[in-house]
């Protein structure tokens, strides 16, 4: 039997990576979730700095990782993820 490729599990909905940024992000800025918007930057509004996003990204790969083998989130498209519905969307249009 050859070894599995990929993790069969429902599709994950726009509503779950919105849920899963924030309390990434809450754990990584230590805040509550409830108090991160979609429309908030991350430098801006919740002065996270570039390690804070590293981890975010980390954390959002390890978790997407179980659903999508080889999930990454490209160095290269870190700069265009500026606000949480930037890193909302690019995590949607990843997975398709």
């Amino acid at each position: 039997m050859p070894a599995e490729t990929h993790v069969e599990q429902n599709p994950i909905g726009r509503d779950e990576i919105v849920t899963l940024v924030k309390d990434r992000l809450a754990e990584i800025l230590e805040v509550e979730p409830s108090s991160i918007n979609e429309g908030d930057a991350f430098a801006d509004d919740l002065d996270a700095d570039s390690l804070a996003l590293i981890e975010l990204v980390e954390a959002i790969e390890e978790e997407l990782s179980e659903r999508s083998v080889g999930f990454r989130i490209e160095d290269e498209d870190l700069e265009d993820l500026r606000t949480v519905r930037d890193a909302v969307e690019y995590v949607v249009a990843k997975l398709g």
